[in-house]
């Protein structure tokens, strides 16, 4: 006959595991006659199948919304050690009360609906619509796309550029008139130029590579010190911004919307960089001082423009850039590609695992910076 079981008992972890093991015919205490000297030993001994095979008691809950219904089952398919719910925007609020993480919304009603809240996951690189006093003065993590969204909106960055520099813009206002027009046809090449990309993360750093594939000297301006990049011959800080400007034969926007970066682009900045260089912005349109813009190009002291934000967005059917020949916009879609919800599905992958096992997240933004 077996001696006396002990009772259950519960082994706490780091947060948010913890577990309970059940007491069990193989955990059980000896007879403190029999073998008192041995009491530690056997309990450790006896109980160390039930602790093997114990179960957390709870999962962290994710939230999840702005996705589709095929990528919420691959996230529950995947992922055993968390609860994946998903919510439409009427549900949000509610499901969010009790959850540990939210991905895919930073709204101040949501962040003030998840009491429990831990974390928030953007589906965008941008955060500017997660300011809110709710989330920044919380301790809730925020983690975005900024990696993920890199390489296509690197290749839209050079496209757009490569639109001007090869005359495509103008070249292909003759397919509708079928006309074989070659006269006035004038592209440069890349090689040898000076290209400055602002803000030299996630996004810089690709437009970085590809430019510099291309044969350009490339610098950079960011407020971070940038460890030594094989495709950026030098960083600057952003108070050295004009005085790096006139080296540019083209500067790249890809700093994040801040209080800092807003308009930082205006009236002076282009009047320092050569006459005939170009302009490219894929990260957002307040980062630039828009009439500025339209000036520059309009007294061709920018040779080009190539603008997949702009500000106001959408942009008015009767604004001037519509107007300008050496203008080339798209509507904001160089975020876009055919493996875009591929990446970003292993991010909150890797990121729902980490929350659960209480690791640093991937891609946690300064919320107080915006980046």
């Amino acid at each position: 006959m077996f001696p006396s079981r002990a009772p259950d008992f519960q082994v706490t972890l780091p947060p948010p595991v913890s577990f309970v093991v059940k007491a069990s015919p193989f955990c059980y205490y000896p007879s403190m006659k029999r073998l008192p000297s041995l009491l530690p030993v056997y309990l450790v001994l006896s109980c160390l199948l039930s602790l093997l095979s114990a179960q957390p008691s709870s999962r962290p809950k994710i939230v999840v919304t702005g996705i589709t219904a095929d990528q919420v089952n691959e996230l529950r398919q995947s992922i055993a050690e968390a609860e994946i719910v998903a919510a439409t925007r009427e549900e949000l609020l509610s499901r969010v009360a009790d959850a540990d993480g939210l991905i895919g919304s930073c709204s101040a009603d949501a962040i003030r609906a998840g009491k429990k809240l831990r974390w928030v996951q953007t589906l965008s690189a941008g955060v500017e619509g997660c300011r809110s006093p709710e989330l920044v003065n919380s301790p809730i993590v925020l983690t975005n796309a900024k990696i993920i969204m890199g390489p296509e909106i690197a290749d839209h960055a050079l496209a757009l550029l490569l639109s001007l520099t090869r005359g495509l813009n103008t070249a292909m206002l003759s397919k509708p008139k079928a006309e074989w027009r070659r006269q006035g046809y004038q592209p440069i090449e890349l090689r040898g130029k000076t290209a400055l990309i602002i803000g030299v993360g996630g996004i810089g750093t690709q437009i970085a590579e590809r430019a510099s594939a291309f044969g350009m000297r490339v610098l950079g301006v960011d407020p971070k010190d940038i460890p030594l990049l094989n495709s950026v011959e030098k960083t600057y800080p952003p108070d050295q911004l004009r005085e790096v400007l006139p080296e540019a034969d083209v500067v790249f926007m890809a700093a994040p919307h801040t209080t800092e970066s807003q308009g930082m682009m205006g009236t002076r900045e282009f009047a320092l960089m050569k006459r005939g260089a170009y302009f490219v912005n894929v990260s957002r349109g307040k980062t630039v001082d828009t009439p500025a813009l339209v000036q520059a190009l309009a007294s061709h002291q920018l040779a080009g423009a190539g603008l997949d934000v702009t500000d106001p967005e959408p942009l008015p059917s009767d604004h001037p850039l519509w107007k300008l020949d050496n203008v080339v916009i798209t509507p904001h879609i160089a975020g876009q590609s055919d493996q875009l919800d591929t990446r970003r599905m292993e991010l909150f992958k890797n990121n729902i695992r980490r929350l659960a096992k209480g690791l640093p997240l991937l891609n946690a933004v300064d919320k107080q910076k915006g980046y």
